[in-house]
């Protein structure tokens, strides 16, 4: 009869779930004292990724670190709905970033894109720039950090913005509520507040035909939809059943050569 893993037995009382798999990484990461340490914070109840350094996303190993938010697989489906349709040298941006998973799933995918990040986080910037081209991932809210040279001329928007209801964060999972800064989880009063912001600045960013995407849950996504209706975006919501992800994708053509001439924007 196999003897028991001590440290097995140690996760799994702690109640992680694949007690056997987070062993494994756990000793991929780090070896005596330093196993003992993550060790002790993950049966502390911290979240397993940044312990390791970094979170399995779209194939990828992505760099990750304690405070920021954990990008997760229902999201992956943004990565695929992303991919479909991009022209040629697409200009690619996503929209409060994290650490950039999305962008670095298409950028792997597609190596001829310009590919572009922001958010507002420090922390999540800094890890961001491990993921991506450092000069590429910029700080600041929402649009404001982009170069205007890329006004009227991106292909694809992607923003997985907050859109937890504020009231509703209290009832998330720890490893969530308590480990991941709020900046990332806050929607506001029906967790569409970032994501209203999102979609009011998109058309004067987008190239004719571009597309924008936003995460959103299936409860929330009628409301996501018509922040992208009001704008003039042709709409639909894909649902992934098996990653429980949700995406609204708005697509926009514009009607009028003024409004495909990006020089019309009156600046902010």
């Amino acid at each position: 009869m196999t003897a028991a893993d001590p440290l097995v037995e140690r996760l799994r009382a702690a109640g992680c779930v694949f007690a056997e798999d987070e062993a494994a990484l756990l000793r991929e990461a780090a070896s005596g004292d330093a196993l003992e340490e993550i060790v002790a914070r993950r049966v502390a109840g911290e979240p397993l990724e940044p312990l390791l350094g970094w979170a399995e996303f779209a194939g990828l190993r992505v760099a990750v670190a304690p405070g920021v938010f954990v990008p997760r697989v229902r999201s992956e489906l943004l990565v695929d709905l992303a991919l479909e349709g991009l022209p040629d040298d697409p200009v690619v941006v996503e929209l409060c970033c994290g650490v950039g998973a999305i962008a670095a799933a298409v950028r792997a995918a597609r190596p001829d894109a310009e590919v572009w990040a922001a958010d507002v986080d420090p922390d999540a910037v800094a890890v961001a720039r491990r993921n991506l081209p450092p000069e590429r991932v910029l700080i600041g809210d929402l649009y404001g950090p982009l170069p205007r040279a890329l006004r009227g001329r991106v292909d694809l928007l992607v923003a997985n913005a907050p859109y937890v209801p504020s009231d509703e964060i209290a009832f998330m999972p720890a490893e969530a509520r308590d480990h991941e800064h709020r900046v990332a989880l806050d929607g506001g009063a029906d967790g569409t507040a970032v994501q209203a912001r999102v979609a009011s600045g998109c058309r004067e960013w987008l190239a004719p035909g571009g597309r924008v995407i936003i995460e959103t849950s299936e409860r929330q996504a009628s409301l996501t939809g018509s922040l992208l209706d009001e704008q003039g975006l042709a709409v639909r919501v894909e649902r992934d059943e098996e990653r429980d992800g949700t995406a609204v994708i708005g697509t926009w053509h514009p009607t009028s050569a003024r409004e495909a001439d990006p020089a019309h924007v009156t600046p902010d």
